[in-house]
């Protein structure tokens, strides 16, 4: 899911597909650096020792494929095991690199699968299963969602929520807290507020499409196109999160509502700039249901460093760098152990929401997701405004 910074202010959101080409290349002791002109790339020589490299998208922890927060993260395996690690930041989507490099991996880790490109790249055969003992501090359902049978281990998770303002709040006469998509479709106001993300060009569109279409056909049991018929004709749209979280937070006139994640408010707490606003889910007979958007680390098929991983693995998710998530990633740790920060406090408890991830499985998802983006496609021509 890839977040980018908002308004140009405060720290970085995910920025997860498609990622920008950048590499860093982290070392513990002396190196002498040499850059090569003309391809960008940096190298080092040093006495020989293990290089562990780590696809990634480029704003993990925060940082543009670096951050502050790299030097505990990475920095502190490195200095304990006495090794090099390279963290790569490769364009597009981390599943297709992983494919087009299959015969020969340039990784030994990818760190940013998610519920729908992990298993289409296990279904491949891109990854090396692996059960960490750490996962005894992970809820299981995370892993259910994620990866049944452990080729991507999640580090963190969070829900989409629809973001509003007090404007929105007014015209809905509170309604909009405790509402679902049927209060969107049956109501042309409703529909021209909420400026969603284009489902073919960005992961939030995406994750937004499987919510939808999760909650009507598993929850009201009725065709998935009917929202989108209805809605279509009104709501604006963005090509991308980072553009529509722009248009929610710039001054008035633009959309009162934007599909995002349940976690803004809390960074909107650390980035008063963006103005207040508050988030909701899906509301249905006294019920919340939303989709759960699920981050995963995994061992790379090819790698020569298997023992190393596995211990990395282990290592992301102790303590140390699942506290880093909440303040940099804007997620919930997977790692239940680890408390939250105060900006937390007032967000939608996430124990309280129905994953609609559950109606389904990641194998399903991964299959279906590219006909359903076509149908969306196929409806968008027909419905959406020239």
């Amino acid at each position: 899911m890839n977040r980018a910074p908002a308004n140009g202010t405060g720290p970085t959101r995910r920025l997860r597909r498609p990622g920008r080409a950048s590499t860093i290349v982290l070392i513990v002791g002396i190196a002498v650096i040499v850059v090569v002109a003309g391809i960008g790339l940096t190298q080092y020589y040093f006495n020989p020792t293990p290089t562990l490299t780590i696809y990634t998208y480029s704003s993990l922890f925060g940082g543009t494929c670096g951050a502050p927060a790299f030097a505990k993260v990475f920095g502190a395996f490195e200095a304990a095991h006495h090794i090099h690690i390279q963290v790569d930041c490769p364009s597009g989507d981390l599943a297709g690199t992983l494919l087009a490099q299959k015969n020969s991996p340039g990784a030994d880790l990818v760190i940013g699968l998610d519920e729908i490109t992990a298993s289409q790249a296990e279904s491949r055969s891109l990854l090396v299963p692996y059960v960490s003992p750490a996962l005894a501090n992970v809820p299981a359902s995370l892993v259910q969602d994620l990866s049944p049978d452990h080729a991507v281990t999640p580090y963190e998770y969070g829900y989409l929520g629809i973001d509003y303002n007090a404007s929105f709040q007014t015209i809905t006469n509170g309604a909009i807290a405790a509402s679902s998509f049927l209060n969107f479709s049956q109501n042309s106001t409703w529909a021209r507020q909420l400026l969603y993300e284009n489902p073919t060009t960005d992961i939030t569109g995406e994750e937004f499409l499987a919510w939808e279409i999760e909650f009507y056909s598993a929850i009201l049991h009725e065709n998935w196109q009917s929202f989108w018929q209805q809605v279509l004709p009104y709501a604006p749209s963005a090509p991308d999160w980072s553009t529509a979280f722009n248009e929610f937070t710039s001054p008035p006139g633009n959309p009162l509502a934007v599909v995002s994640y349940t976690t803004d408010p809390a960074y909107a707490i650390d980035n008063p700039g963006l103005g207040a606003f508050n988030t909701t889910v899906t509301s249905w007979n006294h019920t919340l249901y939303g989709w759960q958007t699920i981050y995963g680390i995994g061992i790379v098929a090819g790698t020569h460093h298997l023992s190393l991983d596995e211990q990395f693995i282990n290592w992301f998710l102790n303590g140390t760098v699942q506290n880093e998530i909440p303040l940099n990633e804007w997620e919930y740790p997977a790692n239940q152990t680890v408390p939250l920060p105060s900006e937390y406090r007032g967000l939608i408890d996430p124990n309280s929401i129905v994953p609609l991830n559950q109606y389904t499985t990641p194998s399903a998802l991964a299959a279906n997701i590219t006909s359903w983006q076509n149908e969306w496609q196929a409806l968008a021509n027909q419905y959406a405004p020239p």
